[in-house]
């Protein structure tokens, strides 16, 4: 059974496009170079135009390919900074109101602290004590996320 060239064509496309799919950072640069000059007359613009790669990732990966010098990512600096890390004063008075109601595993089985008071109590106290406004603190979970990240863990609300 012979196949036509439109079926090759779109079984390789699809075969490319798994490839490519399994692959990240500079090896998926790297695959899609070697394939857009085996395929493409080493144009980005036709990779893109007909596999719907990102011709700027296909140019990196030339270039990385040509040069021997890998770029990597910054995948750190990407999304969203925590609440306590753009706030810095938020930090530190939280940890001014749980510092004197918490103590340390008697065990010593963990490194968190065991704080006497809830996310909810958190919250309130930094409302009145320090002032700050309902749209300047984050919610009630969030603010419980932030407590455990800070090494406090919290009472648990009995009912």
């Amino acid at each position: 059974m012979a196949r036509t060239k439109t079926q090759l064509d779109s079984k390789l496309k699809a075969t490319l496009k798994d490839a490519s799919m399994k692959l990240t950072g500079h090896k998926k640069r790297a695959f899609m170079a070697k394939a857009t000059w085996d395929y493409f007359d080493g144009s980005p613009r036709k990779a893109e135009s007909y596999m719907g790669w990102s011709r700027e990732a296909v140019a990196k990966g030339m270039k990385e390919s040509e040069t021997g010098i890998i770029c990597y990512d910054n995948d750190r600096a990407k999304g969203r900074k925590r609440t306590e890390e753009k706030d810095l004063k938020l930090e530190k008075d939280i940890r001014s109101l749980v510092d004197g109601k918490s103590q340390a595993d008697p065990k010593f089985q963990t490194v968190f602290c065991y704080a006497r008071t809830s996310a909810r109590a958190v919250r309130e106290s930094l409302k009145e004590e320090f002032g700050y406004g309902e749209e300047q603190l984050p919610s009630r979970q969030t603010l419980g996320t932030i407590l455990n990240r800070m090494g406090y863990l919290l009472k648990k609300h009995k009912k």
